[in-house]
């Protein structure tokens, strides 16, 4: 979970491909006749996740992520930055340069990039409240039309990017869907939109956000063959210490954060908790030969760096472990390995950034 669009310095500053992510596929038999490759692990790159005039993404980031080993770059998306919540059907086809010189940059540095729409039609986990109808029923119905809307996105951006290899591009349908009681209407909605993009390009590889914000996984889909993405955020008392956007009720404690930590309700919170909350609870969707994926994860620059750095380091050795890759949010900015302003740490002067090195080590220890 991460900061809401305009509240940050974001602006400031193919099955084998689907197999490069992490062990078996969700269709054993066309998984077993791809081998399996390198995780794909990176960071989420956020210049078009909120909306601003021309949001442009920075050739050096792709330059910087190859030189140093990653493979991989999540796009989150505002639907915004083409259209009008106005009018969801008109699309500025001029507006989407700066992506399509972003799918370049990926093709040149050999970095895969996973498009994401973080707001589509009728929905953002932050203020969701400013789209005109609703994707999702909440207090009011689900709008048709906001769904309607979401896989006509969906397929322009399929038929804009068809002929990019599924080993270069992959799509994440929406970004972390709300708290839900039942999947049902979770698992409609995505394979409305899987449809809408299989019908342009069969072969794209499709990521689904788990529910509960990417924190469940999501047994219905198991035999739509598609990847799914979770997060890492827990405990959210160590990742987003004093982080003033999320929800009073989600902190399981405000105590200046160390690692391992205990609770307001005595619970110990260490690698072995991480393991329960964040491996173990996916294992029905594995065992039933899902792929999982870390879209998101990080640790906000107000924690401490050594119990950040520490419970960094039990993440990546579980999902080492597990074989799922990751992508850190974000590359610059308050959770990144640069330009994070934590005021606890010795920069190194890099490429005209501040560069937090013990951070980047450990990542590209694991």
């Amino acid at each position: 979970m991460h900061p809401p669009e305009l509240t940050r310095r974001q602006f400031i500053i193919g099955a084998s491909a689907a197999a490069a992510l992490m062990g078996p596929g969700s269709l054993a038999a066309a998984v077993a006749a791809k081998p399996a490759t390198a995780r794909w692990r990176g960071f989420n790159l956020i210049e078009m996740s909120g909306w601003m005039p021309q949001p442009r993404f920075v050739e050096s980031d792709f330059a910087l992520l190859a030189g140093w080993g990653f493979n991989f770059a999540r796009l989150p998306l505002s639907y915004w930055c083409w259209s009008d919540p106005k009018d969801w059907g008109k699309i500025d086809e001029r507006a989407l340069a700066p992506l399509d010189e972003a799918i370049g940059w990926g093709r040149q540095y050999g970095i895969h990039l996973n498009l994401c729409l973080h707001r589509i039609p009728g929905y953002c986990i932050n203020e969701r409240e400013r789209e005109p109808e609703q994707l999702f029923s909440g207090n009011q119905p689900a709008s048709p039309r906001a769904l309607a809307a979401a896989a006509h996105h969906w397929e322009f951006l399929a038929r804009r990017y068809r002929q990019v290899s599924p080993e270069r591009l992959s799509f994440d349908l929406l970004n972390e869907p709300p708290f839900m009681k039942d999947q049902t209407e979770y698992v409609a909605i995505c394979r409305t939109l899987i449809s809408a993009i299989r019908a342009v390009s069969p072969d794209r590889t499709i990521v689904v956000d788990g529910a509960d914000i990417g924190q469940t996984p999501v047994l219905g889909l198991l035999r739509d063959n598609v990847i799914q993405s979770t997060r890492g955020y827990l405990p959210k008392m160590v990742s987003h210490y004093t982080a003033q956007w999320v929800p009073e009720r989600e902190f399981e404690s405000h105590e200046y954060p160390s690692w391992p930590m205990t609770d307001n309700q005595g619970v110990r919170w260490d690698k072995e908790k991480l393991r329960a909350e964040l491996i173990t609870r996916w294992q029905p969707f594995v065992e039933g030969g899902g792929r999982v994926h870390v879209g998101e994860w990080g640790c906000y620059s107000r924690t401490p760096h050594a119990a950040c750095l520490a419970w960094m380091s039990d993440m990546l050795e579980l999902w080492r472990e597990a074989g799922w890759g990751w992508a850190m949010w974000n590359l610059r900015g308050d959770f990144g390995v640069m330009d994070s302003q934590r005021s606890d740490v010795k920069y190194e002067n890099f490429q005209g950034h501040l560069l937090d090195r013990r951070m980047l080590e450990l990542l590209l220890s694991h």
